[in-house]
């Protein structure tokens, strides 16, 4: 058989304020046609289908449509919930999506129950469990854990899968999809800490014994072991994945096992850039030409922060949609505390100033010094009027 592992679609998000449905919408072309083109028998979405728990209408309706396709195609899906989602509202009419190809695993009780699809020969079969995010506080008590935390309940979700399994002599190749953070794994800026609330990284060696192991939750494409991988996000959706090659896994298992894992790759549509130098050589000079049209975080590096730096990047780069601001030549005066650059100050005037030198990083010029004069003898007026 052959699967596309894929996961953290993360329908509804947004990057940076800029809505990223048209994005999915691209996406959701691209998953088809690489489903198509490649005579793909099952897709796997391991986790985080939705950015949030209640999704937006026109979210569900991209998710539907997804669906539709993918059953017209003739090309069954296996999902489990990750916790971005809501796993209630995900699984649900799950028992009856089940007999159109749509097999949702989002219940701790269904996570030993495998998806199986009979082999070419018609005496195996290759059994898909899904294990869905597991909230240790949660389920321990269901999945007969004492102490909670990451490992044990996730420790105890594979056993019971591992007695399924044995239980079950016409399986011949066992695929787990897993929304977790194994050992090894490299995290984006854009994934929610599972470290919160005391869960942590699983060990890697957890999964021995499984054909392929298709994990969900960190948004980079990577290999932890031949047999264990993350597809990644099919979209990026923070400024740490500039560099990432988005898309899937084409997974091919065969009577020996796993027989050959290769990448289906998924351009994005508008590409992104991390820049970082003074104003003038950014609107200058022609090494960052080809950021122009792209997404954009800048970090400008002038000694003071220029006047309307957003409005001028965009001037050239229009997508700017991150700054920041990191002189290079600050000196002592970047660690003062607003305390301390204050405390000379001599009068109002040189406080009012050192309030704006301390927010904005950049002194007041005469014109904002002559604003804050004339404010200050109004506000001395109206207190001799009193």
């Amino acid at each position: 058989m052959r699967f596309l592992h894929t996961s953290d679609w993360h329908l509804g998000r947004s990057f940076h304020g800029v809505g990223t449905l048209e994005a999915q919408r691209r996406f959701a072309d691209q998953l088809l046609d690489t489903v198509t083109a490649n005579r793909v028998d099952a897709v796997l979405v391991a986790g985080d289908v939705y950015d949030r728990a209640l999704p937006g209408v026109d979210v569900v309706n991209l998710f539907d449509d997804i669906l539709a396709r993918l059953g017209a195609a003739g090309v069954p899906i296996v999902i489990t919930s990750g916790n971005h989602d809501s796993a209630t509202r995900l699984g649900f009419g799950g028992r009856i999506m089940a007999r159109a190809g749509v097999h949702l695993r989002t219940r701790v009780e269904d996570l030993a129950t495998p998806v199986l699809f009979p082999a070419e020969d018609g005496l195996t079969s290759v059994a898909v469990y899904g294990i869905p995010y597991l909230e240790p506080r949660l389920v321990a008590d269901r999945l007969g854990v004492d102490e909670p935390s990451h490992f044990t309940v996730t420790e105890a979700a594979v056993k019971a899968i591992q007695a399924d399994r044995a239980s079950r002599p016409e399986v011949g190749a066992a695929v787990v999809l897993a929304h977790t953070f194994a050992s090894g794994g490299i995290t984006s800026a854009s994934e929610r800490d599972l470290a919160i609330g005391g869960v942590g990284a699983v060990p890697l060696d957890l999964f021995d014994g499984f054909t392929y192991t298709a994990l969900g939750h960190l948004h980079g494409r990577q290999t932890l072991s031949d047999a264990v991988r993350y597809s990644g996000s099919p979209l990026p959706y923070s400024f740490s994945e500039a560099n990432h090659r988005k898309g899937a896994w084409l997974v091919d298992v065969g009577p020996a096992g796993l027989e050959q894992v290769t990448a289906a790759d998924w351009p994005a549509e508008r590409a992104l850039s991390v820049l970082r130098g003074r104003l003038d050589d950014l609107l200058s000079q022609d090494q960052y030409a080809a950021a122009e049209g792209h997404y954009c975080q800048i970090t400008l590096t002038d000694d003071q922060r220029p006047v309307n730096a957003m409005e001028r990047l965009r001037t050239r780069f229009p997508d700017t949609l991150v700054l920041m601001f990191e002189p290079e030549n600050a000196g002592d005066t970047a660690a003062h505390t607003y305390s301390e650059r204050v405390a000379g100050a001599v009068n109002e005037l040189d406080l009012c100033c050192g309030f704006l030198d301390h927010v904005r990083q950049r002194a007041a010029n005469d014109d904002e010094q002559r604003v804050l004069r004339e404010a200050l003898a109004a506000v001395r007026a109206q207190e001799a009027a009193l």
